[in-house]
């Protein structure tokens, strides 16, 4: 097979396609990585009972014939000849029960093997999707990502188990049976056992391709079938607020139907292979009886001979015919292993250097400089951007939307990279600390705070997992959240739903600002952290903000400039380039920009309290 090669996704997940001989070096790698290394002796043994079976498996057909012949070849009556055949017919029956038998222990004892192989690709898989940058995660859809990882997981399963189990035991029984049939009865009958076995696996290999590509479609189908599920129900909130139910209903059933359309392909496709075996086992089954019947007319076999051969030809067909099933269980699994190991592959777009160093005890100080950046769908971004924020100090930035405030918080937490200019925290380029270092300095309060659907204090305490009852009860005090908290039936122990829908939006805001306040950051990020509330709420969340951002370096971006007077500086971008700089009374003494933000804002809140 090729190397890999990277094919194009409606999903933007790439596929390291590889082939089964690809999918095979994954398949050892990875049990061969030192985390199973306590399943070693479960793997060698689990392979002893296979071929111990498969060597079985064989000898039954010979012990049978043998019996049988030892019946039907006393000359004196059947009593005399019957304990030796009755003897030889429970041995062979003693042998086909334990051929049977040691699978069902080689499973027993595999199993755990298999599902820690499974978790292992899978904790790589969504630890690696957790270190892809913000972009990708972005351009995603989370259902898509989360059912790539699970097929991947199950394609292991298959293959571990067909490779090792099914098509390495088969092919061995193959080669003993056709040794079998050669010298205890006709090396013809050994022919037509090979020519059956080549003809069948030829059919099958080249129906199986023609599968795959089915297969291939009917993923892609199923995968955005999945994504979109997954989107409508976490937006329907949108939903309904647009009374887009019908619609989205509508979307849903369109995804369906071309799942349904694809999976029906694909089943009709499996049904023309199952035919095609069938044919290739009865010819071969009708030639080896023919041939048979012929020696045993001409003295060359015996009986029991004829009965030996059938019972091989059925032993060896039973796994020809999970042979089949195993290969196109082997193909579809590499097709899903394919978007796995792509996006395993997957390279973050901003990545720690390797030189990279930990910012420990972080003093606060943020500096831009020279600092421009651009978003790939966007025209406009960030321009030549530069101040220098102190310690303990407030920076605040405002402008219309689009103007790239946020984009520079997201520099900041370096959720991108800088595309000229250097963004620095004590001195220190970002892109020359860890990530993790440098987040772990950072604290963000966001204009949506989302929340696991946890209770209120896993929420508060996901901050510092090892935070006492006492340091959250202090966090929650602070946030201005302590009584709401305690007011609930259940307390800290209260669901706050999917994404934090049970609360309201001042309630979420404040858990967000507790999480920041046990997590204790030196610098404090709030974007639009208040516009979504309203009046009442704002002045609540904004004395809990106050309170979070006391002896902390903070930036704010912020839509409602009351929020903003006390700042120590304000910058005003527009069209991502700094128009305005200065202390709220020097930009409205300048009368430009900002003054007329202010002014504009200040009429629609007059006229707002004349309408109550």
């Amino acid at each position: 097979m090729s190397a890999q090669t990277q094919t194009a996704d409606p999903d933007k997940i790439e596929s390291a396609d590889g082939g089964i001989g690809v999918s095979i070096g994954r398949i050892l790698k990875l049990l061969a990585r030192p985390e199973l290394a306590k399943w070693r002796p479960v793997m060698v043994l689990a392979i002893l009972l296979t071929l111990a079976a498969a060597v079985l498996e064989v000898a039954f057909p010979l012990l049978l014939g043998y019996a049988i012949n030892k019946l039907v070849a006393d000359q004196d009556g059947l009593v005399a000849g019957f304990g030796p055949a009755m003897f030889w017919l429970s041995v062979a029956l003693g042998v086909r029960f334990l051929g049977g038998g040691l699978p069902q222990l080689r499973d027993w004892l595999f199993s755990p093997v298999s599902q820690d192989a499974q978790r292992i690709a899978c904790v790589d898989a969504f630890g690696h999707a957790q270190s892809l940058s913000l972009g990708f995660h972005q351009t995603r859809r989370t259902g898509a990502l989360n059912r790539v990882i699970e097929r991947g997981a199950s394609a292991i399963d298959y293959l571990i188990r067909f490779l090792a189990f099914n098509i390495g035991p088969t092919i061995v029984r193959l080669i003993l049976a056709s040794i079998a049939l050669a010298f205890a009865y006709d090396p013809l009958l050994a022919l037509v056992a090979v020519v059956t076995i080549v003809l069948y696996a030829v059919a099958t290999i080249m129906i199986t391709e023609w599968r795959v590509r089915q297969r291939r479609r009917m993923n892609e189908a199923d995968t955005r079938f999945r994504g979109i599920a997954v989107d409508i129900l976490t937006n329907f909130e949108t939903v309904k607020s647009f009374a887009a139910a019908h619609r989205e209903t509508g979307r849903f059933n369109e995804a369906m139907r071309n799942y349904n359309h694809r999976y029906v392909d694909a089943v009709r496709s499996m049904y023309v292979l199952n035919a095609t075996q069938a044919f290739a086992m009865n010819a071969g089954l009708l030639a080896a009886l023919v041939i048979s019947a012929w020696n045993v007319s001409q003295g060359t076999m015996l009986v029991g001979d004829l009965t030996g051969v059938m019972a091989m030809f059925l032993s060896l067909y039973a796994p020809l015919n999970i042979l089949g099933w195993a290969w196109r269980e082997i193909k579809q699994g590499a097709v899903d292993l394919e978007k796995l190991y792509g996006l395993l592959g997957m390279k973050p777009e901003v990545a720690d250097k390797p030189d990279a160093v930990e910012l420990m005890t972080p003093n606060g100080s943020v500096a831009f400089e020279g600092v421009g950046f651009t978003h790939d769908a966007r025209a406009v971004g960030v321009q030549d951007i530069s101040f220098d924020l102190p310690a303990g100090k407030k920076i605040a930035f405002v402008g219309t939307s689009g103007a790239g405030k946020s984009t520079l918080l997201k520099l900041l937490f370096r959720f991108y990279d800088v595309l000229s200019g250097r963004v620095l925290v004590d001195g220190k380029d970002v892109r020359d600390l860890t990530q993790e270092s440098l987040r772990q300095a950072l604290g963000l309060v966001p204009q949506d705070v989302v929340l696991f659907n946890e209770t209120i204090k896993s929420n508060i305490s996901y901050a510092k997992p090892e935070a006492t009852m006492e340091q959250l009860r202090d966090a929650a005090r602070r946030a201005q959240l302590l009584d709401f908290i305690e007011s609930l039936p259940e307390g800290w122990e209260t669901r706050v739903g999917e994404r934090g829908l049970k609360l309201s939006g001042g309630e979420k805001q404040r858990v967000g600002i507790a999480r920041v306040i046990l997590a204790d950051p030196a610098i404090l990020v709030l974007d639009e952290a208040t516009s979504a509330l309203d009046s009442a709420t704002e002045a609540a969340v904004q004395d809990a903000l106050d309170e979070a951002s006391k002896g902390r370096t903070t930036l704010m971006v912020a839509h409602r400039l009351s929020t903003v007077q006390n700042a120590d500086e304000i910058v005003v971008l527009k069209a991502g380039q700094v128009i305005e700089r200065g202390t709220h009374e020097d930009l409205l003494a300048a009368k430009g920009e900002y003054a007329d933000m202010w002014a504009r804002q200040a009429k629609r809140d007059a006229l707002a309290v004349a309408a109550e």
